[in-house]
């Protein structure tokens, strides 16, 4: 059995803790929906433990493990931190990491009705998250880059999902932000991969953020697509009047960016309809829903 396939269960869950984290290997375990590089497991109330899968190499948690202690004490909202590290083993040979719990309910399974708090708690949480990243910070790869390095994967997204009738309209938001001049600003902290599957919600509006994989130093307009991304109609204007740091051709990169992200959850929400490996079916009606925000402006 190679390690692409090794079935994680709540029994290696189990005995992986009982091998390396005794203590806690008496807490109960139970899956939690979602996750494609990482596999996730709620452990007892207060804790999860993050499983690789997908992903093929251990960068991703061993970023996470690196910056987030770091990170997470000035941040406004709930973000889980690293408190043990699993270590590949005979038994499960690849990483793993337990890390608080993140309670809510993620945004591509529930909604937003309180659009002004969350406009708000979104932008002072981007504001205290964007500031200058020490030198040793990790850099941006695709994800990170201005949009006109993008140009496949949008039209790869774009031929696949793209509706025929704002087929037009899509390619001209776009087109604008590959124009966009590029961010000549110091590298600041960025989440890198803000979706409805990576926050979550609670009394109606955001709760927590979560999976900082794909953190990197570099350009804040990959964050700031998430005004049209996850925040509901007519939010924008007022996350980006609170956030008051984006200047036009950042906000015009934030929304080719947003763009493109939609693209790509309605990619994977028609594979998910299809059972294709790796789809996910929420994040199809999300992506389109984005879709429409974005080409409706700020």
């Amino acid at each position: 059995m190679t390690d692409s396939h090794i079935e994680i269960t709540a029994d290696l869950v189990r005995d992986l803790l009982q091998e390396q984290h005794p203590d806690l290997a008496g807490l109960a375990v139970r899956e939690v929906a979602g996750g494609w590089g990482n596999q996730m497991w709620r452990l007892g109330d207060e804790l999860a433990v993050r499983m690789q899968r997908m992903d093929p190499t251990p960068e991703l948690q061993l970023k996470e493990r690196r910056w987030l202690p770091v990170l997470a004490p000035r941040l406004p909202l709930p973000v889980p931190t690293p408190v043990r590290s699993g270590e590949p083993s005979q038994r499960f040979p690849k990483h793993w990491t337990v890390m608080t719990w993140v309670p809510g309910e993620p945004l591509d399974h529930t909604s937003i009705s309180r659009g002004e708090h969350a406009a708000d708690t979104l932008a002072n949480f981007l504001r205290a998250l964007h500031v200058e990243a020490p030198e040793d910070a990790p850099l941006s790869g695709d994800r990170g880059a201005h949009p006109k390095k993008c140009t496949d994967s949008f039209d790869g997204f774009f031929q696949a999902v793209a509706p025929d009738d704002l087929a037009d309209a899509v390619r001209a938001v776009w087109d604008d932000a590959v124009a966009a001049p590029e961010w000549e600003g110091p590298q600041l902290w960025v989440h890198g991969d803000l979706h409805p599957a990576n926050v979550v919600v609670s009394d109606g509006t955001l709760s927590g953020v979560i999976d900082f994989g794909d953190m990197f130093a570099g350009d804040p307009a990959w964050d700031l697509a998430a005004a049209w991304v996850l925040l509901p109609a007519g939010a924008a204007s007022r996350f980006f009047d609170v956030y008051a740091h984006a200047d036009e051709a950042t906000i015009r990169r934030a929304r080719g960016l947003a763009a493109l992200k939609s693209l790509f959850l309605m990619l994977m929400g028609r594979n998910g309809d299809r059972g294709l490996p790796g789809g996910k079916p929420t994040w199809g009606p999300a992506g389109r829903a984005a879709l429409d925000r974005v080409l409706s402006g700020v």
